[in-house]
């Protein structure tokens, strides 16, 4: 049976400007969705879900190999940070498992 690894990236995003729930769940849905088309990952958030211009959230991917789910960790991050500026990553945790 091949080895199996499981990667868990958890990042506490800043919302800063946003007003309501509802704007927080648009921009969080949004952010979500295309992170599981673009990268085929499982998303959710798993914390702070009653405040505002905060989130937690957590990515989840499968491979076979650690480094593959680094660079992929990497990758999202990255692209995270350019496709949702206003969604400021102000702390992150990765646990290859």
């Amino acid at each position: 049976m091949p080895r199996i690894a499981i990667g868990l990236c958890t990042l506490e995003l800043h919302l800063p400007g946003v007003e309501s729930l509802k704007e927080k769940r648009s921009i969080l849905k949004s952010l979500l969705k295309r992170l599981h088309n673009t990268f085929n990952v499982a998303t959710s958030e798993v914390d702070y879900h009653d405040v505002w211009e905060s989130s937690v959230i957590a990515i989840v991917t499968v491979s076979t190999s650690n480094q593959h789910i680094d660079r992929s960790i990497t990758e999202i991050i990255k692209w995270i940070e350019q496709h949702y500026p206003d969604a400021q990553i102000v702390n992150q945790e990765i646990e290859i498992v």
